[in-house]
């Protein structure tokens, strides 16, 4: 069944939020978010700042120590600008260089028939920046365990402020569910983003989103997965990056010798040779890391 919602209220955390609607394993919701400010289709601020979400929403069956798949179906912005900043984030930079204040929000222009966003900048020598679109969502995640609600500037086991590029439409994403009905939650849609998000944005949009949600039964995971046409992947989150980088290795590593029977030594050899890692977030409180493997070589 397809469920089509229209939110009235949002969450700047994720946790186990009234939700706002049930749905069954199996359904579909077409639903839209504001962008990170909270701004909604119409340019209106209608939430608080801070990556506001639409949800959560329930999926009858989810339990502590099941998997939630929710499949991105569609991901498009629905209002023909959006904001950014133009200051690369202190922490990414050696200490002491000199930067320049990225609480400046200039807004691109949003062209979703040709598939474009272009800025320009006042008294700059760059002249007009077009970059193609390819939205993404920046932070959604399930509500997680012991009654917390964490905020949504900052990722865990549950999901949260990934802002991976590679969550875009055709990509299923599995979480890890720590309360009853999962509680999903989505929000913070970017046209584009580059890796790493070292301004602290994308081009931060309102979106309209279309998801496909299933419950698995009988297997377990600890961190985020992903997977596309091409790999699987798995999510750490954590400061320092090298700590995420951890977390997304040895869950690739569980997943290899639970999902696919490998020993460890096979395990370890596949891991090792065809490994590729990608950067999600590398501005905010916790770092994301992405480890992926091609699926032409598992076995």
């Amino acid at each position: 069944m397809e469920h089509r919602f229209r939110p009235a209220e949002y969450h700047t955390t994720i946790g186990s939020h009234p939700p706002v609607l049930r749905i069954s394993d199996g359904d579909s919701i077409v639903t839209t978010t504001v962008d990170a400010r909270g701004f909604d289709q119409k340019g209106i601020q209608v939430a608080q700042r801070g990556n506001p979400q639409t949800g959560p929403f329930f999926i009858d069956g989810a339990k502590a120590g099941d998997i939630l798949a929710v499949h991105l179906d569609a991901i498009r912005p629905n209002r023909a600008h959006g904001f950014t900043a133009v200051g690369i984030a202190p922490n990414v930079l050696d200490p002491g260089h000199e930067t320049i204040d990225w609480q400046q929000r200039p807004n691109w222009s949003i062209d979703s028939d040709a598939n474009t966003a272009t800025i320009q900048l006042a008294n700059s020598h760059l002249g007009p920046l077009t970059v193609l679109l390819r939205p993404m969502l920046g932070c959604f995640g399930v509500a997680p365990d012991g009654g917390e609600a964490i905020s949504c500037a900052t990722a865990g086991h549950h999901g949260g402020n990934m802002d991976y590029n590679g969550f875009v439409a055709g990509v299923s994403v599995y979480f890890p569910v720590f309360v009853d009905g999962a509680l999903l939650h989505v929000g913070d849609g970017h046209a584009w983003q580059a890796d790493g998000e070292i301004l602290g944005t994308g081009i931060e949009v309102s979106m309209q989103v279309k998801m496909t949600v299933s419950v698995i039964k009988g297997k377990t995971i600890r961190w985020p997965h992903g997977e596309n046409e091409h790999y699987h992947f798995t999510v750490g989150n954590a400061r320092p990056l090298d700590q995420a980088a951890q977390h997304a290795t040895t869950e690739m590593l569980r997943w290899l010798q639970d999902e696919h029977n490998l020993d460890a030594p096979s395990a370890n050899l596949l891991l090792g040779s065809y490994v590729e890692y990608d950067v999600g977030n590398f501005f905010d409180p916790a770092y994301t890391m992405v480890c992926k493997l091609p699926k032409r070589v598992l076995p």
